[in-house]
């Protein structure tokens, strides 16, 4: 077997019994008590929520995506600006992405082959080759604590033909992708690519020039794909196993559109299959409901653009299940939108006023409700850490879904 080095990086859990655990993942930038939701900023940035606001939250690890700074501002640019944590200001673990989800959703841009992805930019029409090398490059660039292989993602409810060698693809591109990795770290990146900078400013990158082409420390974590199938997720978690001792391992190519009881048989089939000793990824779920399904199951890791992007069209998460506030019955509705979530739209608001700023578009609405949203979800992972620590996680979570689903049941 061959061993990707992974230093800087270890995995430990507790109250561990074939569930849900605590776990305590170390990076290089500190130490991730999961289980623990990771927001998305995808391009450096979390939309409209500044760094010092993330931090005050609660958030522990942040998610960026290579797809996207790949193409703007483009990862030698980060690299020249000190990496991904100097860019974006977030001192804290990171993870990126490789962009896989991103092939998978603009179908109509890119044409999939064994050697790699072809695609068009959504930022300005040209073409770009994407492969499992080219995106280990990338992604050792931008320097996030966690990178992603590229695999291949197809739609759920795909046949099993089409999810077999969809897998099975992914599995020799993960080959690819660890062999470049390895190859990055012992001989380093490519030469810095040299910027030109205003008169007076300081100089890009900064240091010894043959140092700085060593890329910081990082752990490739492969990803598990086969559907809703149980004998492809088996097989694809056997295929990760014999390729390399990880120091983490993801699951992808759920919540596109499978039924939800098939996503938790998923997370069924995997869960006894995956060592216990690496922290669980589970990659592009972050509705509550689905979070605390995950965590009974042993996963430690997640992210989602949804708490954002429904905050940003008006739509909370509360204990009561999700809430609109564009409807009519909020306007002249004094309360709060909930009476314990300690966010600015909840302690300084009432659902009058966010629904005015939504429904006359205003920016303050869609900035207040998506930090509503990272905040229920942050709080909502501390609610379980406790429960775990307390050993009552079984009756929390029952009694916590029962009141969730109430509303549409």
């Amino acid at each position: 077997m061959t061993i990707t080095n992974s230093p800087g990086f270890a995995f430990r859990a507790s109250h561990d019994r074939e569930g849900a655990r605590l776990g305590w993942f170390t990076t290089p930038h500190g130490v991730v008590q999961t289980p623990e939701f990771m927001p998305v900023g995808t391009r450096a940035a979390v939309r409209g929520i500044d760094m010092r606001e993330m931090r005050a939250m609660g958030t522990q690890m942040l998610l960026a995506n290579a797809y996207h700074l790949y193409l703007n501002p483009g990862d030698h640019m980060v690299r020249a600006l000190g990496g991904l944590h100097a860019f974006s200001r977030f001192s804290g673990p990171m993870l990126t992405d490789s962009g896989g989800y991103q092939v998978f959703s603009l179908a109509k841009f890119r044409q999939v082959r064994e050697e790699g992805v072809t695609f068009k930019s959504i930022v300005d029409g040209s073409r770009h080759n994407y492969t499992p090398e080219r995106v280990m490059q990338i992604e050792r660039n931008l320097g996030a604590d966690v990178i992603m292989q590229l695999d291949e993602l197809i739609e759920g409810g795909a046949e099993h033909a089409a999810s077999r060698a969809a897998m099975e693809r992914s599995l020799r591109w993960l080959e690819r992708c660890r062999v470049e990795f390895d190859r990055l770290e012992r001989e380093g990146r490519e030469s810095a690519t040299p910027f030109a900078v205003p008169e007076g400013a300081p100089a890009m990158y900064g240091g010894d020039v043959e140092q700085e082409r060593m890329a910081p420390p990082q752990a490739l974590f492969p990803i598990i794909q086969g559907g809703t199938s149980d004998d492809l997720r088996t097989a694809s978690i056997n295929g990760i196993l014999q390729t390399g001792d990880w120091a983490g391992i993801a699951m992808g190519g759920l919540s596109v559109g499978e039924a939800k009881p098939l996503m938790y048989a998923t997370f069924d089939t995997c869960a006894p299959l995956l060592p216990r000793d690496k922290p669980r990824y589970l990659m592009g779920v972050g509705f509550p409901d689905d979070l605390i399904e995950a965590v009974r199951r042993g996963m430690d890791l997640f992210d989602c653009v949804a708490p954002t992007k429904m905050g940003r069209h008006g739509t909370v998460f509360t204990e009561d299940g999700k809430v609109s506030i564009r409807k009519s019955s909020h306007r002249t509705d004094r309360r709060p939108l909930t009476g314990t979530c300690p966010c600015p739209a909840c302690t300084d608001y009432d659902r009058a006023y966010l629904r005015h700023l939504h429904a006359n578009e205003e920016p303050l609405g869609q900035r207040l409700l998506a930090l509503h949203n990272l905040t229920f979800l942050l709080r909502l992972m501390e609610q379980i850490r406790a429960a775990i620590r307390d050993e009552r996680f079984e009756s929390w979570s029952t009694a916590w879904l029962e009141r969730y689903r109430a509303k549409g049941a």
